[in-house]
Order: C-alpha cells, then structure tokens, then sequence
C-alpha cells in the first residue's frame, strides 16, 4: 500500500489545529490512584499530589485551644463517630491552614486523607462525595481562603451539602475551611439600615431580614467554628527560637533583634512570618559555613 507524502508546511498546520483542537476538549478522565494521601480537585478529576509538605501539630504555637478542638473532631471523625464540619476565621497566617496539614501528617497512618478543592469547583462536592463513598478512608475535604462575593452562586452547593453532612458512622467525608471572614457573604451597611416608604425604590427586597439571614446562615452550617487571633511580640519570637532550637542553632540578641526587623517590615507578627524568618535565617546561616 502505497503513502502519501506531504509537505513539510501542510504538516506543521495540521499539527497545530490538532493541538487547539485538543485543547478545546475536555481532558481525559484517568483512573483515580487511591494510593496518595493527598489530592487536588482539578478538572473534574482526584490528582494526587506528590510528596505533599509536611506539617506537625508540635510546631503550631500559641492555638492550643483551637488544636484540642479540632484534634478531637478529627479523632471522632477517624472513628466512626459523629463529627462536625469546620470553619477556621481569623487573621491572616495564624495558622488556620497549617493545623489542616498537620492534622494529615499526625494522623495519615489511621487513614486519613485531604482533597484540596477551590471555592469555584464546590459545585462538584456531590461528585467527590459519590467518587470516595465506598473508600474505607476517611477523607477532609479541605477548601483554603473561602469566602464569596455577592453575585456568586456557588455557596448554594456548599450549603446543600453541609445541610446533609452530620457524620455518621458510615460516612467518610467531612469539610474543613479557611476563611479571613466570619461571615462568608458580604453584608452592606443599606442591609441594616431602616427603610421607610418614601426610600424604597421600585426594586428594593420586599423582607431585606430574610436577605440578610440568608447570608449568615451559611457559617451557621459548619457545626464548629474556631477563630485565630492575631499574637503579640513574645510569642512571634517563641515561634522563631522553636523553629531554630530543631536546627540547635541559638537564639540570641542577634536573631532577636533580625526577627523583629522581619515582622515589621511585613507589617505583622504571625507564626507565618515567623516560619518565613526562621527559613531564612537558617538557611543564610548555614550559607556561611559552605
């Protein structure tokens, strides 16, 4: 049978209308390696993430409160029993995320697991929920930084899920989330302000009270909150001279002084800032002795 042969040029185009053409098309579904112990939700797919970075519970200073909370959830979670969906608020990097890493870490080995979804995939909750039903581990559903804007829809998914949430014995499945807010839909002061009829246009929400509940009660959903408060000066440093007695390097005037410097140039004190300057003293250190 003979072949046809064709131009170099005639080739190069058909490659590249292959190549949009693919991208139009949605990716191929492979099958789910259950093996990992941690997963991105991407493209309507469980990707397992590799060698995800470690966390330990020891390291989280000054939330001791909020690790014994959420430490025993967790724990009645892994066992069967009725647990609560979580919503960590608060400050920014006081290490709302970091205890939801660590809780992996610390209990990986009695089955747990975390699937990290954006707040725009939480419409595919249903999917995940039917994806792992019959897995015997038992998983976090984990959705960092959540919070919505006015217009957005998809807080309704998430809510219908919480709604039908509360552990079982035979569930698998429970949602932990970070927020910088309390309440995550945003509430206007107009909302709480008196009408009266002279100021009610054409269009004004006839009962605005059910508007605003219909607002609030999303973080009523999540049976347990904890709130992360921002620290004060000695326990910024506690932080950093934990993170440098694990290297036996000393904390002394120097480092001191250096970690103060850090936070205010950052404009905060946080156990993320104090990680960040531990990372980057250790490491200039040891720099020198190379």
């Amino acid at each position: 049978m003979s072949t046809i042969q064709l131009p170099e040029n005639i080739i190069d185009s058909l490659s590249l209308v292959l190549k949009q053409l693919q991208q139009t098309l949605p990716p191929i579904k492979l099958e789910t390696d259950f093996s990992s112990i941690a997963y991105k939700w991407q493209n309507k797919q469980l990707i397992p993430i590799q060698q995800p970075k470690k966390m330990y519970l020891d390291d989280l200073k000054g939330i001791n409160k909020q690790k014994e909370k959420v430490i025993q959830n967790t724990l009645q979670f892994l066992n069967g029993l009725p647990a609560n969906d979580v919503l960590l608020t608060g400050s920014r990097g006081t290490g709302k995320s970091s205890i939801v890493r660590a809780l992996l870490t610390e209990y990986e080995a009695q089955g747990l697991r975390l699937i990290e979804i954006e707040r725009d995939d939480l419409s595919d909750l249903p999917e995940i929920q039917k994806l792992i039903a019959h897995r015997p581990e038992k998983y976090i559903v984990y959705c960092d930084d959540l919070a919505f804007n006015a217009e957005d829809e998809n807080y309704r998914s998430l809510k219908s899920v919480l709604d039908g949430s509360l552990q079982s014995g035979s569930s698998n499945f429970i949602i932990y989330a970070t927020s910088n807010r309390r309440h995550l839909l945003p509430e206007f002061m107009h909302e709480n302000t008196p009408l009266t009829k002279v100021d009610v246009p054409q269009y004004t929400e006839l009962h605005p009270q059910e508007a605003i509940e219909e607002k609030i009660s999303l973080s009523d959903r999540f049976g347990m909150w904890l709130s992360f408060y921002p620290m004060d000066q000695n326990l910024y440093l506690e932080i950093v001279e934990h993170y440098l007695a694990k290297e036996a390097m000393p904390f002394d005037s120097e480092v001191r002084i250096e970690a103060l410097r850090w936070c205010q140039s950052r404009g905060q004190r946080s156990g993320r800032a104090a990680y960040q300057f531990s990372k980057h003293w250790i490491g200039s250190q040891k720099l020198k002795n190379i």
